[in-house]
């Protein structure tokens, strides 16, 4: 019988999101709703020291933004909870314990002191193999010192045993075969002195206790695989152990390492999904989503990262991603991130909504800006105006503010060195045809051009002035579209306004 796809996307509750953590949430999500399986949210706090209050609620919020919602979490629970890692922390314990009964791993009491000192002596020290036979551990000490320690309540952690002279060989879906050689790992840490897990226990055995199925998660992970596949194998576990697909890494724009925060915010984009704010320090780091990004654009770049369907296809609604998703097309390389590339999604995005699915989002936009946008049938007509020009949304209020508050200012500099009289008598005439609704913008221009000739003027020369009549300066869609949408009183009140500016 074939397993159940189970999927987990297990973030730590250490700050902001990462687009390389979306993206991995995403590949788990697809894969999960492509096979009708379940895509689980597991938080990963069993590392204390690094917890941020208001982390988890953070992750939560940025998947719901991008349209990723768990069918099991903290939030919602399921039939494998509890699904934060501190809540299931009496659980590891009888794991450790085996392991160490069986010969697979073992009590290690040196104090942080200890250890610096043998990190100052020795160059590049790790505890393993080659040094742990000089360290102050179950494996060096007689049974009736360890078993006085321990009485005592002497402080210790947990490590593997590293085997020796053994290859750990595994099929990753992406990357085929790999070999790693033991003698080149160390003896990580299992069990915390404080009787936490460390990673390396605590996601085997939740990732077996849960039942998942794929482990989809990011190269930096693939030097980890051979200890957590020999804990598959000593704890028993081996026919249970699910498979394997470690995915590239998201790297800088120049491909020269992977992208890190630092890049963003030397670069000038951000890397965050949406904007974190440090509880401790209160710095702010900026996101996609307050920069201006829709989720459907977000998510789509994303999935083109390391990804594609084999066509020149780039534009993917979520329900074309789940249909056409799978791992073989994703890439071993990594994918070099392009902030001009991605705001060419969301202005793709952008430009095919429509302007009932933007509204809201610009609405939002106008009134973090001072501008109030409460017609939404004028609101509809100016983004349906402006989307071409925008690639993202907090572009609207840059692009539409003149719709809803009138020029304070004009671009002088463009009109009064050829403005003239004749000019003036021409708009005040042109004024008086406006009066009346029901015009098209096609028969305004109509009307413009007759009365142009009719005064001696070539309809060219008087397009600009009318233009920052309306709108303040050289930008904005078709002109009588504009003075459409503004309508026709409103359109003589900035005429009548901007001729008696470019008099003066």
């Amino acid at each position: 019988m074939e397993k159940k796809v189970r999927v987990r996307f297990a973030p730590s509750p250490t700050g902001g999101l990462h687009l390389g953590g979306v993206r991995t949430a995403l590949f788990n999500y697809l894969f999960a709703k492509q096979h009708n399986g379940t895509f689980i949210l597991r938080v990963e706090d069993t590392d204390r020291t690094r917890f941020v209050e208001g982390a988890e609620e953070y992750i939560v919020s940025c998947l719901e933004w991008c349209g990723m919602t768990p069918d099991e979490s903290p939030q919602k629970g399921g039939a494998f909870g509890p699904y934060r890692q501190s809540e299931r922390k009496n659980s590891y314990r009888q794991y450790a314990d085996q392991l160490i009964a069986d010969g697979h791993a073992y009590y290690a009491f040196d104090t942080p002191k200890e250890l610096d000192a043998k990190r100052k002596e020795v160059s590049n020290f790790t505890y393993g193999l080659a040094t742990r036979g000089g360290m102050r551990n179950s494996l060096t000490l007689a049974e009736t010192e360890v078993a006085a320690l321990l009485a005592n309540q002497t402080p210790y952690v947990v490590r593997i045993k590293m085997p020796a002279d053994e290859l750990v060989s595994f099929t990753d879906l992406i990357r085929g075969h790999v070999s790693f050689d033991t003698n080149l790992i160390d003896d990580k840490v299992l069990l915390k002195a404080d009787g936490m897990p460390t990673y390396h226990l605590a996601v085997v055995a939740d990732d077996r206790a849960m039942e998942i199925s794929h482990i989809f998660r990011g190269e930096e992970w693939l030097p980890s695989a051979p200890i957590h596949i020999l804990l598959w194998r000593y704890l028993g576990w081996a026919d249970e152990m699910p498979q394997w697909v470690h995915l590239p890494l998201i790297l800088k724009p120049d491909g020269n390492g992977k992208l890190s925060k630092r890049d963003g915010d030397r670069l000038g984009f951000p890397v965050y999904a949406q904007n974190w704010t440090d509880p401790k320090t209160g710095d702010l780091t900026k996101g996609f989503k307050e920069l201006g990004f829709m989720p459907e654009a977000f998510v789509n770049l994303l999935a083109m990262l390391g990804w594609n369907d084999g066509t020149d296809q780039e534009l993917f609604t979520m329900t074309e991603l789940i249909d056409k998703f799978s791992v073989e097309r994703i890439s071993k390389a990594g994918a070099k991130f392009d902030f001009e590339k991605a705001k060419w999604y969301n202005h793709e995005w952008i430009k095919n909504a429509d302007a009932g699915i933007l509204l809201p989002a610009v609405k939002a936009v106008f009134a973090g800006q001072g501008i109030v946008a409460d017609d939404d049938a004028l609101l509809a007509k100016v983004i349906d105006l402006i989307k071409d020009r925008c690639s993202l949304l907090t572009e609207f209020a840059q692009q539409g503010a003149y719709f809803f508050n009138a020029p304070a200012a004009y671009d002088l500099d463009a009109v009064k060195p050829k403005w003239t009289a004749e000019k003036a008598a021409f708009f005040k005439a042109y004024s008086e045809q406006l009066i009346g609704e029901g015009l098209s913008a096609m028969e305004l221009e109509e009307k413009f051009k007759e009365l142009a000739g009719a005064h001696s003027f070539k309809p060219g020369e008087l397009m600009l002035p009318f233009r920052i009549m309306l709108v303040g300066g050289k930008f904005g869609p078709g002109v009588f579209d504009i003075a459409i949408a503004l309508g026709a009183l409103e359109s003589i009140q900035r005429i009548d306004k901007a001729v008696s500016a470019f008099g003066e």
